[in-house]
């Protein structure tokens, strides 16, 4: 029988966060999500918190220590994009996109580790984006963000792995998700004409590699970027 982990997943009140903290849920771990506003679907433990603020971080986290104990996986999601053209984004819509997606992981990470540290194990997984080795037009801040995601996350990766502590990334493609379907038609039809596989991903799909990055059978997966993008960012 499985061992009942607790888990906490920031920006799962939604889309893939939503979808990896019901997989884990199903499996058995005691999860708690994070949000900023909307209230928490069903039966998931939800703590209010904005990963901009490390104050509110260490407040979820400890709201989230009373009730499931010491987080033993973190699955690091929350993120923005805020779309535009380098020649006319403004730098606060450059860096309030690094600062949530990017130092918002830093954040939550540099508040998991010492629990993790202290009971010598744990998993911390970050969601980046194939954006993030593509690049994508209009998205220079949000690539930028989710590039930074997988040099943090092997550099991460490296320091806690004495600690057997294992840090993963993984980067989706074009996933059917409310941010998604609000892409015009014409260029979600040519980003799907893209992809080798032909085909958007599901937050399903996507839940299921986190699943199985945080299970035991990747007891010795550390530092990988595994992509769920149909192919989309191969040889990157």
């Amino acid at each position: 029988m499985a061992v009942s982990r607790s888990v906490l997943i920031t920006g799962g009140n939604r889309g893939i966060g939503l979808a990896v903290a019901r997989a884990m849920a199903a499996a058995g771990d005691r999860v708690a999500i994070t949000h900023r506003s909307d209230a928490p679907p069903p039966g998931l433990f939800g703590v209010r918190c904005d990963v901009t603020d490390a104050g509110q971080v260490d407040r979820a986290f400890t709201e989230v220590e009373a009730e499931h104990g010491p987080v033993e996986v973190l699955v690091a999601n929350a993120g923005i994009a805020a779309d535009r053209l380098v020649a006319v984004m403004s730098e606060a819509e450059f860096a309030t996109v690094l600062d949530t997606n990017l130092t918002g992981a830093f954040r939550v990470a540099r508040r998991a580790v010492p629990p993790m540290v202290e009971n010598r194990g744990g998993r911390i997984i970050l969601v980046s984006s194939v954006s993030g080795m593509l690049g994508a037009t209009g998205q220079a801040n949000y690539s930028a963000s989710k590039a930074g995601l997988i040099g943090f996350g092997r550099s991460l990766a490296r320091e806690l792995a004495p600690r057997n502590i294992t840090v993963n990334v993984v980067t989706p493609g074009l996933i059917d998700t409310d941010m998604s379907a609000a892409i015009p038609e014409a260029r979600r039809a040519a980003m799907v004409r893209a992809i080798p596989l032909g085909r958007t991903g599901t937050v399903e799909e996507v839940a299921r590699a986190v699943l199985f990055v945080a299970g035991p059978d990747a007891g010795c997966l550390t530092g990988a970027v595994i992509p769920i993008d149909g192919g989309l960012g191969m040889g990157h």
